[in-house]
């Protein structure tokens, strides 16, 4: 596996599955866009961490399904993303999507961050959509289970 991009579980259950392959979908996206990665951790958690981390680092009091701390530069990505799995899978439901295609949406959308990429206004909304659609069109990981979380 590589090194430079690590996954783990804060308090939680979880596993995510497939992990050589995401991590070469990822070296790929990154590569496409004239970048490198020097380290990536993602850190599966739960809404309630998630949110001590919003309220502590953001100054935000609600729940969100990804923050990532950006330690690198555009062309050389160091960063820590943060993903309440408890927000996926409600993501998963209201957006009647498989479970695995929105954790792969908000793991690319973590990545596209640390790249420059903005969700601020309404057009960067769409353009960050339009890329993320792009980068899911890319990946070759099988179907099939995400990972386990349990409480």
């Amino acid at each position: 596996m590589d090194k430079k991009i690590q996954f783990s579980s804060h308090r939680i259950k979880f596993r995510l599955s497939q992990q050589r392959k995401i991590s070469d979908w990822i070296t790929s996206v990154v590569q496409q866009e004239d970048s490198a990665i020097e380290t990536l951790s993602f850190i599966f958690c739960s809404d309630n961490y998630l949110l001590g981390i919003n309220r502590d680092f953001l100054q935000h009091d609600y729940y969100t399904d990804i923050i990532t701390f950006d330690l690198g530069t555009r062309k050389l990505l160091n960063g820590e993303i943060y993903i309440s799995i408890d927000r996926i899978r409600e993501n998963a439901k209201t957006f009647m999507v498989p479970l695995q295609e929105e954790l792969h949406r908000v793991i690319i959308h973590g990545v596209l961050h640390l790249l420059g990429y903005s969700d601020k206004s309404a057009k960067q909304k769409r353009q960050m959509t339009d890329k993320e659609n792009w980068c899911l069109s890319l990946r070759h990981v099988s179907r099939g289970t995400v990972g386990v979380a349990k409480r």
